[in-house]
């Protein structure tokens, strides 16, 4: 594990248990309104950063792979948004990353996302009966590819580290995580169209609980 990794991981350990705690993602999954609302604010969290991101860092062919974007306007668009109710959806004022290092900051907590997504993913298609396919895009987010993409990133970030501005990047990550917490849990949610057979459908099966 490279130094920047190790000082991310221990840094970032007490706003990473606090998103944890308070997303409580098994409870906000549980029916398909709740995880529409929670792609909803998934939504406009990224419709913010994915741009800055792009355009502080200035690199196509790494990023570009990278974007969830169109993953979460897909996953809607299932649950029955359509493209006009999808771009009215709230987006919250972030501080936006100014260079490299901040971008990388804010795509440690992206890019290790993808990881437990995948854990999520399994959660879903279970919980709602929905796949990568149909509904569950974001989650799945690199599928068989998110061990390689993850792997490709942790070689990039420490190159990035090489440039000498970790503690801005380790800042940046910290702030990320603590601004995706207070969107995802402490914001009013949008007021969404109903599904047509009733808003708050039941889940498709039930599974254990996590304690």
């Amino acid at each position: 594990m490279s130094d920047i990794l190790e000082r991310l991981r221990a840094e970032t350990r007490e706003a990473h248990e606090a998103i944890e705690r308070d997303l409580a993602w098994e409870n906000r999954v549980a029916t398909l309104a709740g995880y529409r609302v929670l792609l909803a604010r998934f939504w406009g969290f990224h419709a913010v950063l994915e741009p800055a991101l792009a355009a502080a860092l200035g690199d196509d062919a790494f990023f570009e792979p990278r974007r969830r974007l169109a993953h979460l306007a897909a996953d809607l668009r299932v649950l029955g948004l359509d493209e006009g109710a999808i771009q009215a959806l709230p987006r919250p004022r972030l501080a936006l990353p100014r260079d490299r290092a901040e971008s990388f900051g804010a795509l440690y907590v992206l890019e290790g996302s993808t990881l437990g997504g995948q854990v999520i993913a399994k959660h879903i298609g279970h919980q709602l009966g929905l796949t990568a396919a149909s509904g569950c895009r974001y989650y799945a987010a690199h599928g068989r590819d998110t061990g390689t993409m993850w792997k490709a990133f942790r070689l990039r970030l420490a190159a990035e580290a090489l440039q000498g501005e970790t503690d801005a990047l380790v800042a940046s990550a910290i702030g990320t995580f603590d601004a995706m917490r207070l969107w995802l849990c402490t914001a009013p949610v949008p007021a969404l169209v109903p599904f047509a057979d009733g808003e708050g459908r039941e889940p498709v099966a039930k599974v254990s609980q996590r304690g």
